[in-house]
């Protein structure tokens, strides 16, 4: 479904990304882990269209993905983007709203706001609740639900599980795994590695703005790179 061909981004004379390749295929869940500043967010925001690219290739379906944001989002690509974003001035309804702006078969917008409430059932009970008197994994949750209602083919997550409770992390996983079974392929950027890896199918490590391993998630897992380095476990030394 995705295909990123050694991509290339900067930031002025500071180059974020050095040819990176990565693909996603249809039903997967793909995780990217790196420390900060290894230029995750980066990678998700060139595929939105967010940042441009000086070399390399973005091919969703086989085809390059348009320069444009608003033109990714209407192919079926879709960023949450990390600290949330959404409208604080806005209720949950019209946030909900905002993510189904450029969809005009209304019969099947309502039936995405039933399914994003199944999903989320507080935000159905909110609906007519200023987004920026939710709680923190309330926001997550209306930040996620809004990306859905622009039914993506493909669904970029960047950081969903920042700064949550331990028990709303899990809620918001659980929420991801139903996602992904309901067809969407999500490429996830996830500082808790982890639970992004228990819930992927593959996965790649992104270190300093290349990539430096990729394969199996359960591979990754036990990888004593990785456990090292994202897993919080130290390696064991030689007898």
């Amino acid at each position: 479904m995705l295909q990123v061909q050694d991509l290339h981004v900067r930031y002025g004379v500071i180059e974020a990304l050095r040819g990176v390749t990565v693909s996603c295929s249809e039903g997967e869940i793909v995780p990217i882990v790196g420390a900060n500043g290894a230029g995750k967010s980066t990678l998700l925001g060139t595929v939105a269209g967010i940042r441009k690219p000086y070399r390399g290739r973005v091919l969703f379906q086989g085809q390059p993905l348009p320069s444009r944001a608003h033109e990714v989002v209407r192919l079926g690509v879709a960023l949450v983007p990390e600290g949330r974003r959404i409208f604080g001035n806005l209720t949950v309804y019209e946030n909900l709203m905002m993510g189904a702006f450029l969809r005009r078969e209304r019969a099947q917008v309502d039936q995405d706001l039933e399914r994003v409430f199944a999903l989320f059932p507080r935000l159905k009970e909110r609906l007519r609740q200023q987004a920026s008197t939710l709680s923190g994994g309330e926001q997550q949750m209306l930040a996620i639900a809004r990306g859905l209602m622009s039914r993506p083919r493909l669904l970029l997550l960047d950081e969903p599980s920042l700064g949550l409770a331990p028990i709303l992390v899990q809620e918001i996983f659980r929420a991801l795994r139903d996602i992904n079974r309901a067809g969407t392929t999500i490429l996830l950027v996830e500082q808790n590695a982890r639970q992004a890896l228990l819930l992927a199918h593959r996965g790649y490590v992104l270190r300093t703005g290349t990539v430096v391993l990729g394969g199996e998630a359960r591979s990754l897992l036990a990888d004593p790179e990785v456990q090292a380095a994202y897993l919080g476990q130290r390696r064991r030394s030689p007898n």
